[in-house]
């Protein structure tokens, strides 16, 4: 029996503007299960970053509610949602968001020693083999390529075994070959690990490999495929 992670009912986002209010989403709802993996594509403005935000409770709707791994963000402060992330979130994005100052097994044990995790360095070290990363673990950011440093990102994003990984233009600052490799490289993990995934993408290709994709236009709901 299929159990729900992630759900949205009737959500909205109002702000406002030098012409009054502006609403960039319009009565979304979507709902998704442990393992789903969910495509959120549409043009630039159309409310792609809007929804994730509002999915991973980074920020909070005008209207409506979203519920994660069985929690109303909606009923929860900042520093409740916060925790919520902690536990239950992952997240890659589009700028790696590496912190300079470590090295990758650094990168990569941060989130886990400041969940407590005795064996910080050991599951760090076997991610970053797990991306191929084996021979880079003292390198820095700067000593790294482009999908090197993404990759860094996924083991760091895996390492807490988040239920949800939320993905923003993952692909979006690497070449296509690479893209290529990064993107296998996510669905073989979010396979092996039951993590349920949302992504942010404008490649078609990577979102068309989800097996749900929704596309906005101008904050509305226009299309969702189920293949």
């Amino acid at each position: 029996m299929n159990q729900s992670i992630l759900s949205a009912r009737n959500l909205n986002k109002v702000v406002p503007s030098a012409e009054g209010e502006l609403t960039i989403l319009h009565d979304l709802c979507l709902e998704l299960n442990r393992g789903d993996s969910l495509a959120i594509v549409g043009s630039s403005g159309s409310g792609k970053s809007t929804l994730l935000g509002l999915l991973a409770g980074l920020d909070v709707p005008s209207g409506g509610s979203v519920s994660l791994a069985g929690r109303d963000l909606g009923s929860l402060d900042e520093d409740q949602r916060a925790r919520v992330r902690a536990e239950h979130v992952g997240f890659v994005f589009q700028s790696f968001q590496l912190l300079d100052s470590l090295s990758a097994l650094e990168n990569v044990m941060l989130p886990l020693e400041l969940d407590g995790r005795p064996d910080a360095r050991e599951r760090a070290s076997e991610l970053l083999r797990r991306v191929g990363l084996e021979q880079r673990l003292s390198h820095y950011p700067r000593q790294l390529s482009g999908g090197e440093q993404q990759r860094v990102a996924i083991a760091r994003a895996f390492a807490a075994e988040p239920d949800v990984l939320f993905a923003d233009e993952p692909t979006g600052n690497l070449d296509s070959h690479t893209g290529e490799r990064i993107s296998d490289l996510l669905f073989e993990l979010n396979h092996e690990r039951g993590t349920t995934l949302v992504l942010v993408t404008h490649d078609e290709r990577l979102a068309h490999r989800c097996h749900r994709l929704i596309r906005l236009e101008g904050g509305h709901l226009v299309d969702h495929v189920e293949p």
